[in-house]
């Protein structure tokens, strides 16, 4: 039965691990896993979330199923985390969120919902953006189409070639995914003026956005992350959002996340999550319990979460103090480069600029683990390893 099935081949990123992992050079550096590390290399618990489990140790009385939509108390954390609180289309019911398991869930649950329901629509993506962007949507059947974002030249922003594509290709009906910040791989964002002239697009051309909200804290702040998705989603008549609590709550392997749906009328929101539950119940049946539980102790206590606000600036300051450091100790080391933008990036990822070559000459002579686009994760960086990481940045680049 199997005999005809050749194996493919595994992430990439996967095996980046793996490779790091059997290194036995005690300088080896890990920059291609997409997780927050402290100095020591280690992705700790936050504090919030020991208590907030010492509490459901204490007091959670059962292990039964949940529903579709996971628990209803927590519909509203997903809502007023993502619009912040006493947001208008909360109050109006125009939007309806449900939990799901991670934001990968999150955006499996809107492709099957895309593809069985605007069958025509293509989805656009930027070039180039999360890995699994593509396979998750091409699984569903959806045709995925780029557009330009990144540009080698200037390490910066294609805005208006990204304008021009769009404007020449996408028809009504098509799906624009947009990062929400904190951009996956490349950490360049888009700003509240591109926003705006997307909005307006948008509203022109008759498209459904969809946002991914991976990163939601790691850039400049909590709401300042999220102004550009805000600014849309006031002016737009519909709109997808796809949220992860894995980054901001450290809680990766409980696979926490949401899809939230605004529609033009409460009726329509509530219809969409109606059909949204359909393609739930046929992918996972129901989220799991125990990461949700954990972010609505926190969130629902005032104490806890302004403990955990606190413990997100905390990361999100060690991240973009890391590229303060790495770019000024590049800039006294005498490399031919200019890596000035990566001060100017956001979030965990760096397209570093360094050509496929420099990145198997830094793996191969050095054991710096970088992904062969060049993307860096900064949050493998430490003060432990910045002196020999730019010292070896130096030898390969000149």
């Amino acid at each position: 039965m199997f005999k005809h099935l050749k194996a493919v081949s595994g992430d990439p990123l996967l095996a980046l691990i793996i490779a790091h992992k059997n290194d036995p050079n005690p300088k080896k550096i890990d920059l291609g896993v997409g997780v927050y590390k402290d100095d020591f290399g280690n992705t700790p618990i936050l504090n919030t979330v020991k208590k907030a489990e010492a509490i459901l140790l204490e007091q959670e009385d059962s292990k039964s199923y949940l529903g579709i939509f996971g628990a209803s108390e927590f519909e509203p954390i997903i809502q007023n985390l993502v619009l912040g609180e006493g947001n208008e289309l909360i109050r109006s019911g125009r939007i309806r969120s449900t939990q799901t398991p991670g934001g990968t869930g999150a955006l499996k649950v809107a492709a099957d919902f895309i593809s069985a329901n605007l069958q025509d629509a293509r989805l656009w993506v930027s070039d180039p953006t999360w890995g699994n962007h593509k396979s998750i949507f091409h699984s569903a059947g959806v045709e995925v189409k780029d557009y330009p974002y990144y540009d080698p030249e200037t390490n910066g922003l294609r805005f208006d070639d990204m304008m021009a594509t769009l404007k020449a290709e996408v028809k009504e009906g098509d799906v624009l995914l947009l990062h929400a910040c904190c951009h996956n791989p490349t950490g360049i964002d888009l700003q509240l003026d591109h926003w705006k002239a997307l909005t307006d697009f948008v509203n022109e051309r008759g498209l459904l956005p969809l946002v991914d909200a991976a990163y939601q804290g790691f850039g400049d702040g909590l709401d300042e992350d999220l102004a550009g998705l805000r600014y849309m989603a006031a002016r737009v008549p519909d709109m997808l959002i796809a949220n992860s609590f894995s980054k901001n709550f450290g809680i990766y392997r409980e696979r926490c996340g949401g899809l939230s749906v605004i529609a033009e009328t409460k009726d329509e929101a509530d219809a969409a999550l109606s059909i949204i539950g359909q393609a739930i119940r046929a992918n996972y049946s129901m989220p799991p319990a125990h990461g949700a539980a954990v972010v609505y102790t926190v969130m629902s206590n005032p104490e806890l979460k302004a403990e955990w606000e606190l413990e997100v600036a905390e990361m999100r300051n060690r991240i973009n103090g890391l590229r303060e450091k790495l770019v000024a100790k590049l800039a006294t080391s005498g490399v031919s480069k200019d890596f000035s933008f990566v001060k100017d990036q956001r979030g965990m990822f760096s397209y570093s600029g360094l050509t496929l070559e420099q990145v198997h000459a830094l793996r191969n002579d050095y054991s710096i683990y970088i992904a062969d686009t060049g993307r860096m994760s900064i949050a493998g960086v430490s003060d432990n390893n910045i002196d020999y990481l730019c010292e070896s940045i130096v030898k390969v680049v000149g």
